[in-house]
């Protein structure tokens, strides 16, 4: 990365935003926008090409989405860092992006100087989040210890899966926001049921809210 500028590649499939952001980022001295992308896979084929310093990734996109682009990038250029910055509130779309490699996580409603800083950031290799977002991956791992000494049989996956249910989630939302397929789904349902000893859903959404599983999601 250059010492004076950081450049930087814009991916988000609504244009308002992109080209507002293009130019309130290509308006700083200290930031150059390379480019921009309408959708996940120009993102992962431009940051290929331009060899950003960061990619600021949409979630929502028509086509390869903002987690897979995410993922492909990491894998293909682990020197760019990608900030995610999405209208996205929800624990599983965040936590997606992190295992995706995302070093940033910022909310659509972050203003200029938190942009700004998540950009200068990961470009020098540090992660960091809103404080909205922060404040709820300290709250998931506090809830996930305690998960995790309630429910040790079940694998971190499936703990994911029982918080949803927690929830009140369908089987669809789940799919879509842990970006699996419902047949995935189903069985890890499946498999969380004969773990936990119930006999249907509503029994084990008893069983995970006793234990502190998807009260914060219902609150949202």
């Amino acid at each position: 990365m250059s010492d004076e500028v950081i450049r930087v590649l814009l991916a988000d499939d609504h244009p308002v935003y992109r080209d507002g952001l293009a130019v309130l980022l290509g308006s700083l001295p200290d930031i150059e926008v390379a480019g921009t992308a309408a959708n996940g896979l120009e993102a992962v084929e431009q940051a290929a090409y331009l060899q950003p310093d960061v990619v600021v990734m949409d979630v929502r996109m028509p086509g390869l989405d903002g987690i897979e682009a995410t993922r492909r990038i990491a894998a293909d250029s682990p020197h760019i860092g990608v900030v995610v910055l999405t209208m996205s509130e929800d624990d599983a779309t965040l936590f997606a992006a992190m295992r995706a490699g995302a070093r940033g996580y910022l909310l659509k409603g972050a203003n200029q100087a938190e942009i700004v800083r998540a950009i200068t950031a990961v470009a020098h290799g540090e992660a960091i989040f809103g404080p909205a977002v922060a404040r709820r991956v300290a709250d998931f791992f506090a809830g996930k210890a305690a998960a995790d000494s309630v429910f040790p049989q079940l694998t971190p996956r499936e703990r994911e899966i029982l918080s949803l249910i927690a929830a009140g989630r369908p089987n669809a939302h789940i799919a879509s926001a842990l970006f699996l397929s419902p047949k995935t789904v189903r069985n890890n349902v499946s498999n969380i049921f004969a773990k936990l000893h119930v006999a249907d859903r509503a029994e084990a959404i008893v069983r995970a809210r006793e234990a502190g599983l998807g009260r914060s999601e219902t609150s949202r």
